[in-house]
C-alpha cells in the first residue's frame, strides 16, 4: 500500500523549532516524521477526550442509581475471605 504525502506549510516560533531540532537529533529522525507522529498522537488524544466527554454527558443526563449494580454483588468472587 503506497501512502501519498502532501506538503503543508506551518509556522512555529524559534523556541519551538530549537526544541524540535534537539528532539529529532536525539531520536535520530527528522522534523516531518516527528511531527507526523506527534499529530497522530494529538488526534488520538482529541478523539479520546471527546469520547470521555460524551460518556460524562451521558452519566450526567442519566446518573447511576444507588441499586443499579447491587444485583451483581452476589456474583463477585473475591477469593477466600
Amino acid at each position: 500500500m503506497e501512502t501519498t504525502m502532501r506538503t503543508l506549510q506551518m509556522t512555529f516560533d524559534d523556541e519551538l523549532v530549537m526544541e524540535l531540532d534537539q528532539v529529532v537529533q536525539e531520536s535520530h529522525t527528522n522534523r516531518s516524521a516527528f511531527t507526523r507522529e506527534a499529530l497522530r498522537m494529538a488526534i488520538a488524544l482529541y478523539h479520546q477526550r471527546k469520547l470521555v466527554e460524551k460518556h460524562r454527558a451521558g452519566y450526567l443526563r442519566y446518573p447511576v442509581t444507588p441499586d443499579e449494580f447491587s444485583v451483581w454483588e452476589e456474583e463477585q468472587a473475591w477469593g477466600e475471605q
